[in-house]
């Protein structure tokens, strides 16, 4: 299933996992582990932020691939199921059966 990962992480934990090199490892470990079809990072509410979408396959893949974000960057993740515009096409074709 397509997944939206938003993570807001701590502004003092990254600081800290800028200059420690932390965090650019995770990032790169968490990238390499769900292959993201794309991946955004920025600034959301005043912290530093990313949005990745990525094909979840199973939900007992979530812990192992968020605890990094929580334990090192004190992070707040929300995963969302989302469409592209084929399968909103395709959702909305099923309605018309």
């Amino acid at each position: 299933m397509r997944v939206m990962l938003r993570a807001h992480l701590d502004t003092a934990a990254t600081n800290e996992g800028i200059k420690s090199g932390a965090l650019p490892e995770a990032v790169q470990k968490l990238m390499k582990a769900i292959k993201p079809e794309s991946a955004y990072f920025g600034l959301s509410e005043g912290v530093r932020s990313c949005w990745m979408v990525f094909d979840l396959q199973d939900s007992s893949q979530l812990p192992p691939l968020f605890e990094d974000l929580f334990m090192q960057f004190n992070a707040e993740v929300e995963v969302s199921p989302v469409m592209n515009a084929e399968d909103l096409t395709k959702g909305l074709a099923a309605l018309q059966s």
